[in-house]
């Protein structure tokens, strides 16, 4: 009989975790044209920032950025293997920032530190909270992001009744020097919207029409493309024997898909300069046609004459379109079955002047 090696790892449980833990994750990851490529096959993204050097060139780049939410998976997902790996689901963000751009040939590796831990009633389960940071080749900053996992226990007799959870900023501090090229016009043409900072209302709603159904083959490539190994997304046979009875898609895949359907009617908005906080409400499974609708919760002037800043929430929706929900959530307060995201960002959308 074979002698059962010890040197598989099985990622880490709720026990494992300790505040203050440092983590450094494996695989830092060269990021190519097929990543870029294959980011817009999975999600239809269509901002021109990311699409074109031209465009990128006008606005005073070198050459095209990676879409934020592509670096932020890129970055990301180093970091599955050591939080959630064994997680049950990825429960919240809060205060992410991106404080440098990321270019195709860069590279991004990642480390975390736990802040909290709270053990769930059942003794089944807890959540982990953690802070993590992405950095480039130069361990220039491109990522910072505070998340929280609901993760397995592997011990179910023995209860530890921690509950540290941290406090998390409402908003992301809006710094006075962002690290963005003097836009000096926007060729309207290219971008395929007209509207600025000053043509949008706090209070207004935006109803995206676009429904994009995701498929298993959608969502299951994106995830690994981003390495993001969780068992939940990829193991089939092993979720069947869950209430869900199927595999759960990526978060991450259903907030890529509420920025692609953003895209009409903010197609100038073309930065995220930060997430305040996300919620993922409701499991999304495949086969579910993502909606979305987008409200103006603050306008933020900036000392810079050509960009403001827009806080936004985007909600999305799945199998219901956006013009047939009013609310959210219920009159209970809590969100509606159909509501799968919602998500509160910073967005900087040039100004009047820059319009070529």
């Amino acid at each position: 009989m074979s002698k059962i090696s010890n040197k598989i790892n099985f990622g880490n449980y709720f026990e494992d975790f300790k505040i203050g833990q440092k983590i450094i994750h494996p695989l830092p990851r060269t990021i190519s044209e097929g990543d870029v490529s294959l980011y817009i096959a999975f999600t239809g993204s269509r901002f021109s920032l990311h699409s074109s050097d031209i465009v990128a060139k006008e606005f005073g780049y070198k050459k095209r950025p990676l879409d934020d939410l592509l670096m932020f998976h890129l970055t990301f997902g180093k970091s599955v293997q050591d939080i959630s790996l064994n997680a049950i689901a990825n429960l919240g963000y809060a205060e992410i920032s991106f404080p440098n751009p990321v270019y195709v040939g860069d590279t991004v590796s990642m480390s975390s530190t736990v802040i909290g831990l709270k053990e769930n009633s059942n003794g089944k389960s807890g959540v982990v909270y953690v802070h993590s940071i992405g950095v480039n080749q130069n361990n220039e900053e491109v990522l910072n992001l505070k998340r929280w996992v609901m993760v397995h226990k592997k011990d179910h007799s023995t209860r530890s009744d921690i509950n540290e959870v941290p406090n998390f900023d409402k908003t992301t501090k809006i710094l006075d020097e962002i690290n963005l090229p003097k836009i000096s016009s926007v060729n309207t043409d290219a971008s395929g919207g007209k509207y600025f900072f000053e043509d949008y209302e706090v209070g207004e709603r935006l109803n995206h029409p676009e429904g994009i159904t995701v498929d298993d083959s959608d969502h299951t490539l994106a995830t690994k493309l981003y390495q993001n190994n969780a068992k939940v997304h990829f193991n089939d046979h092993m979720m069947q024997s869950t209430p869900m009875k199927q595999r759960l898609m990526y978060g991450g895949v259903v907030i890529s898909m509420a920025r692609t359907a953003s895209y009409n009617g903010l197609q100038n908005a073309q930065w995220i300069y930060s997430i305040n906080s996300g919620t993922h409400s409701n499991p999304t499974y495949a086969g579910d046609t993502i909606y979305a609708y987008t409200e103006i919760l603050e306008k933020i002037d900036h000392k810079r004459e050509d960009i403001g800043l827009l806080r936004l929430r985007t909600i999305a929706l799945k199998n219901l379109s956006s013009n047939e929900i009013e609310d959210a959530k219920g009159e209970d307060g809590k969100y509606l079955p159909n509501v799968v995201l919602d998500l509160d960002y910073t967005v900087i959308i040039p100004k009047k002047s820059t319009k070529k």
